[in-house]
């Protein structure tokens, strides 16, 4: 096989990886293993090494190749692409040997006629050699050529295709890595092109690019052809897929964002012109790219392909797979499939994290855009628009500068290097800027719009990419503190440790911790933050009659049916990011305790919520949900509960009822929540109580025949067994939860419920604070203890003591 020139590629596998190249092998492999699953791969010929090498011999270009390498100096980034041009200009311009060429020639018109067309339209990939470094390490290190047709232009995409083995970027990577530049050798895959010019395409990963979380997969995609996501010219569409209920009988999407698709690629009009860029119709930029059925469908082929590859290499094995929907057929393809190398091969038993330390000072926020990593970074800014102008006028990029652009691409890769973070306007999560910055382990911000406008050159600024999947850039260079966290390290506890989980954004950041479950998911965050109006605002906007409010609306409502299937599906994603970091373990979400004066900030607000004096003991938690005025907006809310559970499949999520004062109104919340369609038992359907209030306690046995456990929220459980106001200032030095009332109060309370046999743990701020606390609840035979991520380690070892005292005594 070693002297073919042109194999198809149901010929080859992984095996041939030094003939064809990773793309090649990869694509045979999948082809002749995972088609009786159901993958569709188009299908294609290789033209092997030899071909390469034979140019190369024939040509007498290596040489002259080998001369001009030698001569760059890498430190300075001008003598490389003069040394690069020089080098491509050579190969493109070398005359194709006739025996080659017509071996090619003939296996493309095969190929045509298998379509039942004169001369098909394919696309013409680059495919090196070395396993470890090609197209799987590094993003764009070799050409694609799309929409490829007829015996010249092929010849002319395949000749090029030998020239970007020699682009900068892979020039600058192999000197860096120390690579032999003929060591490798460059195959190139023909395949039959998917008309995802009149549909959709994009990528997908089986892990989560931010956290390296494995059990979901990762979609973006964009209308067009694929090479306007990779590029990160449009902000994709997202969608995520959890991964271990895909095969239940569920629809596992735990989130769906609507990207800024305003263009796409499509094919050319005439020979000379291959691909053309046109706008988007103005009805399919504010709709997904992908059906719900596609969505699944995509996922369970990636995890398909995920798990062909772990069992062959005999370990866990995450996959960046690229698709196509075709436009003709509406059926999905693969085109592309590598290992991803960032998070497989992380050593996660050490959990590094990034904070501002600025003591609370206020901040002056810029501009903000999709996070890349979990590092915060600062430097002076550097706009750049291209790379010819700039470095032509002799401005140069210093080391530390903080890259901002419109958009990069394989090119810019010498300057991304020196980068302490990057900022672009445009692109996702899975962009070239996105990749490349993970690949090189430096914060990035892409997708921000402005940035080239709300920054300045040489303005000191701090990149935050450290609170989610939101990042920030902030005015000034602001002081960073490093923590690591050694896993291995921590001790064995039997206490159930749970967490406090605030934002969905940064539930699968944490799923390396050794936490048992969520303790505490606060619906309001997500209406605050993903939502961001008044339930009854979304309900009832129209006859208001304000239109401003009803345009604002309209804006936020974008890629949905109805402004109710809108608030039900937005709190839906944000539950269910939750419950999935920490599937089966469970997860406590409590219903939505806003008060008036909160709900009043929120858009519409102003129209439905009273004006109250004591807003903290005033309309809030349970006397909402079954009040007439208020009720509709309850129902969105288990609604969404009832799709997480039931369409998800999350049935580890239990619901917890805040702010109820008395068995009655309990009993009221439970009719309510059945007339909705949560009962109580059914389906499995746990509801705790929130105990934060005296009558709570003191009423606990009867509260306890009615639910399933109770969540101790010390923070109010103290406010109102002292009788004061938390946020007071002038008594605040009285607000204390190690207070002998309250310790009487939780004491009480724990007893109640081992008497009754329901569960009973703490959410409060309490046990994060101080470990003495923890210590106390511990003695008292608490079953859980919720903390925020950044007291997990403090408050096991609290655990720890005090359960060794437990046994001692």
């Amino acid at each position: 096989m070693k002297d073919h020139i042109i194999l198809p590629l149901e010929a080859v596998t992984m095996e041939s990886l030094p003939l064809v190249g990773g793309k090649s092998a990869s694509l045979g492999e999948m082809i002749g293993n995972l088609a009786q699953a159901g993958v569709k791969i188009p299908t294609g010929f290789a033209i092997t090494t030899k071909a390469y090498y034979d140019f190369l011999h024939q040509s007498g270009l290596e040489d002259y190749i080998r001369e001009q390498i030698a001569n760059i100096d890498f430190e300075d980034i001008t003598s490389l692409r003069r040394a690069g041009m020089r080098i491509r200009q050579a190969i493109s311009s070398t005359r194709f040997p006739y025996e080659l060429s017509s071996q090619i020639i003939d296996a493309y018109h095969a190929l045509s006629r298998e379509y039942g067309q004169e001369q098909t339209d394919v696309a013409v990939r680059s495919s090196a050699t070395a396993e470890d470094l090609p197209d799987a390490s590094f993003a764009g290190q070799q050409e694609t050529f799309l929409n490829v047709r007829g015996p010249v232009a092929l010849i002319d995409a395949v000749r090029n295709c030998f020239a970007s083995l020699f682009t900068d970027r892979a020039i600058s990577y192999r000197s860096t890595f120390g690579y032999d530049h003929f060591s490798i050798g460059l195959s190139v895959c023909v395949q039959k092109m998917v008309r995802s010019d009149l549909g959709a395409s994009g990528v997908a990963f089986s892990l989560d690019t931010e956290s390296g979380f494995r059990d979901v997969v990762l979609i973006n995609g964009s209308w067009g052809l694929g090479e306007m996501v990779v590029q990160g010219a449009v902000s994709p569409d997202e969608f995520i897929v959890f991964k271990p209920l895909l095969d239940k009988g569920y629809t596992p999407i735990i989130e769906k964002k609507l990207g800024n698709k305003d263009k796409k690629m499509v094919y050319g009009e005439g020979s000379d012109e291959r691909t053309k860029i046109i706008p988007v119709e103005k009805q399919a930029v504010h709709k997904f790219c992908l059906s719900d059925e596609h969505i699944i469908q995509l996922a369970s082929w990636v995890n398909c392909i995920e798990a062909y590859y772990s069992e062959k290499k005999g370990h866990w094995c995450p996959m960046d797979v690229e698709w196509a929907l075709d436009g003709l057929t509406n059926e999905l393809y693969i085109v592309q499939a590598r290992p991803e190398t960032i998070h497989s091969r992380k050593d996660h038993s050490k959990v590094k994290s990034y904070v501002i330390n600025d003591n609370g000072a206020p901040r002056e926020e810029i501009v903000r855009g999709i996070a890349v990593g979990d590092k915060i970074a600062a430097g002076h800014v550097n706009i750049l628009f291209s790379l010819d102008n700039r470095l032509n006028a002799g401005l140069g990029f210093q080391p530390g500068d903080v890259l901002v652009t419109d958009m990069t691409d394989p090119d810019w890769e010498p300057i991304m290097k020196m980068a302490s973070a990057i900022v672009t306007n445009k692109g996702g999560r899975t962009c070239h800027a996105a990749i490349v910055a993970r690949e090189m382990d430096i914060p990035a911000i892409v997708g921000c719009g402005d940035a080239t406008e709300k920054l300045t050159s040489g303005q000191a600024i701090t990149v935050n990419c450290a609170e989610g999947t939101e990042g920030v850039v902030y005015d000034g260079i602001l002081p960073v503190e490093e923590q690591e966290m050694d896993l291995s390290q921590l001790p064995q506890v039997n206490t159930q440790l749970m967490l406090n989980v605030g934002t969905p954004s940064m539930a699968f950041q944490y799923t390396h911790l050794p936490n048992r479950g969520i303790g505490l998911a606060r619906e309001e965050f997500i209406i605050n933050n993903y939502i961001k109006a008044h339930p009854l605002a979304l309900l009832n906007h129209r006859e208001l009659k304000d239109a401003d409010l009803s345009k604002k609306i309209t804006q936020l409502i974008k890629g949905h049916e109805s402004e109710s299937d809108y608030f039900i599906n937005q709190l839906a994603y944000g539950v269910g990011k939750i419950a999935a970091s920490c599937y089966p373990e469970k997860v406590i979400v409590r219903f939505s305790d806003f008060k008036s004066n909160e709900y009043f900030n929120l858009l519409g607000g102003k129209y439905f919520e009273p004006s109250e004096e004591n807003p903290m003991i005033g309309w809030r938690g349970a006397s909402r949900y079954y009040s007439e005025a208020y009720k509709p907006a309850f129902r969105l809310e288990c609604e969404a509960i009832r799709k997480v559970r039931e369409q998800m499949g999350l049935t580890n999520v239990v619901v917890m009822i805040p702010f109820c004062r008395t068995v009655e109104e309990l009993q009221k919340v439970l009719g309510v929540m059945e007339e909705f369609g949560l009962k109580r038992g059914e389906e499995g359907l746990e509801v705790y109580l929130m105990a934060e209030l005296p009558s709570n306690i003191i009423m606990a046995e009867e509260f306890a025949a009615y639910i399933d456990g109770f969540s101790i929220g010390s923070n109010d459980l103290t406010q109102l067994t002292l009788g004061l106001d938390r946020d007071s200032s002038i008594v605040a030095s009285l607000y204390n939860e190690m207070n002998p009332a309250v310790q009487r109060m939780i004491a009480r309370l724990i007893s109640v419920a081992k008497e009754k046999g329901v569960k009973v743990g703490i959410c409060g701020q309490g046990p994060s604070d101080f470990p003495e606390f923890t210590r106390m609840l511990i003695s008292m035979g608490i079953d859980s203890i919720s903390v925020t991520p950044d007291a997990v380690t403090k408050t096991l070892k609290a655990i720890h003591e005090a359960e060794l005292e437990a046994v001692e005594i």
